[in-house]
């Protein structure tokens, strides 16, 4: 069973007839000048500018989530759920870039301050607060353990939990432990909502022990559970970083978190019809989410290219019921892009 848990075949939502040759049609977005100049004229947004669904009211932006000004123009108050994956401040890729940069330390938890400030200010009394963070072991394990420090400073917030989502495929050497792993800070504002039943999965039991006695006789865990199966707890080991042979993969977008993660937290941390926010929309995960699940998002990025994929993410869904494009481009109008990606 702990095999098949970690299967290839039973993680990834491969399409039929997915041949391994398939590669994704447009490159890292945040690396390529060439093509992002060619992509901006096709953006529907420019900086300061909001899109408001007239389907279900969800709103996309290209604001900056350090300025309140911004903040204020896409939302004022009654957030139940921020979801945010800001920048880790962790060269990706081996390649430091406008969207993914690493600066100085000072500089970037002043940076995540701002932001964390504005987000306290717009949402609702009771609210709940995720934040997607990495650790550099290469560099003292920042910013993880300077950001949680850092949270010690808003007294509005009041930590819950550290969450760990275990990635199928990771990096490493030779030299050390792969690195499969993913951390997501959990914390409350008030006494908001906390759906348990979202906490149940489809992940087998796979481990056996917490012995007890009940009615004279000896039994462990597996024997006095109801389920077959086990909450997800604070090691998520169910859910697949996306790649191109997933359908929710949108190219480009680099670093993407998975839908799976996010409507989970959705349903976790808010009911139907309440308002949910993410400053960092970058490939839309949490548009989609809540599109699925009945929530309206407010969500924008600094970038319009990604603010662009936003929206057309949300169309190409509710067009396809696709909600992603997998190893196909965003940007079919651009036509083939060999040249461009050579």
């Amino acid at each position: 069973m702990l095999l098949k848990l970690f299967d290839d075949e039973l993680l990834l939502k491969k399409e039929p007839n997915a041949s391994s040759n398939h590669k994704e049609e447009i490159c890292r977005l945040d690396l390529d000048s060439e093509l992002r100049g060619k992509i901006l004229p096709f953006c529907r947004l420019k900086y300061g500018e909001v899109w408001e669904d007239k389907e279900k009211g969800h709103r996309i932006g290209v604001l900056d989530a350090t300025k309140l000004d911004d903040v204020k123009k896409i939302v004022d108050s009654g957030v139940k759920l921020v979801i945010n994956d800001p920048p880790y401040n962790i060269v990706v890729g081996n390649a430091n870039t406008n969207n993914l940069s690493k600066i100085e330390l000072h500089k970037y938890l002043e940076f995540s301050r701002e932001w964390i400030c504005n987000a306290i200010a717009m949402t609702d009394s009771d609210a709940t607060f995720y934040i997607w963070i990495g650790a550099d072991y290469r560099n003292d394990f920042q910013p993880l353990a300077d950001l949680i420090i850092l949270l010690r400073q808003f007294k509005q917030l009041k930590p819950k939990n550290l969450i760990t989502v275990r990635n199928q495929r990771g990096y490493g050497t030779q030299k050390n432990w792969m690195w499969v792993r993913q951390e997501l800070l959990h914390y409350t504002k008030g006494n908001p909502v906390f759906n348990v039943e979202a906490e149940y999965t489809d992940i087998p039991k796979i481990l056996r022990g917490y012995y007890k006695t009940v009615n004279g006789q000896l039994t462990e865990n597996l024997e006095r559970s109801k389920s077959e199966y086990i909450r997800a707890g604070n090691v998520w080991v169910d859910i697949q970083q996306v790649f191109y042979r997933m359908e929710e993969n949108v190219p480009g977008c680099y670093a993407q978190k998975p839908l799976k993660a996010i409507e989970r937290l959705i349903l976790a941390g808010s009911t139907e019809g309440e308002l949910v926010a993410d400053f960092f929309s970058h490939a839309g995960t949490t548009l989609i989410a809540g599109e699925k699940l009945n929530r309206k998002v407010y969500t924008f990025d600094i970038d319009p290219i990604f603010a662009e994929i936003t929206i057309r993410r949300l169309e190409h869904y509710r067009r396809t019921g696709k909600t992603g494009w997998q190893w196909n481009n965003p940007f079919p109008e651009l036509g083939v892009l060999t040249e461009i990606n050579a």
